[in-house]
């Protein structure tokens, strides 16, 4: 099977770069309500992770591994200097992006992106359902859209729209995919924390967190501080992009144009 990268483009391509990497089994719908915001200012480069969306799948999910994937495929567009933002475990990809190119990231912004495996908190029933056979494949095949915003906002602290082309798109992320990318996500969390790979590395960081996230201990955000500018969203959960993607846009482009 030819390797495949689906790259979405928004906003002038002679604009400053700002790639934005998914969360797990998610795709590059998940930033749809921010982009108009985004595309303002920035070139951006929205993807579909390897073996997400319409991606093809990779030999190998792990972390390392997506991350030297995007690292290609900035080369093959020219990009360097890039703000990266990633998504829960997006997040681990951006970061892994950053320590094998640093030549890559100018600087990284993590959104609901858990510091250390002791911090996430006990999962929603729903999610532990879907996560967990024997009726996680079962239902994952079976799954109505009625099933896929249930689950999003299973994750979410207050009632947000979730627009129709985001559940389509979640739909061509298969059920090995997701658990691949969760697996992978939790062994590079327990390698080494989030906070010590960042502090190892010559570069800005924004975290941006729901103070009412269900998925992480919205306290955990704390670790960050000693590396990073953290910021919270008051009521919000763990999908800011749906939940509050006006403030968090504009977190990132503040945080975007002090960089410039």
């Amino acid at each position: 099977m030819t390797d495949y990268l689906h790259v979405v483009h928004d906003g002038p391509p002679d604009a400053p770069p700002l790639l934005l990497i998914h969360g797990s089994g998610a795709t590059s719908g998940s930033w749809s309500e921010m982009v108009p915001a985004l595309a303002e200012r920035h070139h951006v480069v929205r993807i579909d992770l390897p073996g997400c969306g319409r991606s093809t799948p990779p030999s190998s999910y792990a972390v390392p591994n997506q991350a030297a994937r995007v690292a290609a495929l900035l080369d093959e567009l020219g990009l360097t200097s890039v703000v990266v933002v990633g998504h829960s475990s997006g997040g681990y990809v951006a970061a892994s992006l950053a320590e094998q190119r640093p030549d890559l990231v100018g600087s990284i912004a993590l959104i609901s992106t858990g510091p250390r495996l002791d911090a996430l908190s006990h999962q929603p029933l729903l999610l532990r359902v879907l996560l967990a056979p024997p009726f996680g494949p079962l239902l994952w095949r079976r799954r109505s859209d009625d099933l896929i915003r249930r689950g999003i906002r299973a994750t979410m602290a207050r009632p947000a729209d979730i627009p129709d082309d985001l559940v389509t798109e979640l739909r061509r992320t298969s059920y090995h995919a997701f658990r691949e990318v969760l697996r992978h996500g939790s062994a590079y969390l327990g390698e080494r924390p989030m906070p010590e790979r960042l502090a190892a590395l010559d570069v800005p960081v924004l975290v941006v967190f729901g103070a009412a996230d269900p998925r992480w201990d919205p306290a955990s955000a704390q670790d960050y501080a000693t590396v990073a500018r953290v910021e919270y969203l008051p009521g919000v959960g763990h999908v800011p992009l749906v939940e509050e993607p006006g403030k968090t846009a504009e977190l990132l482009l503040a945080f975007a144009a002090t960089r410039l």
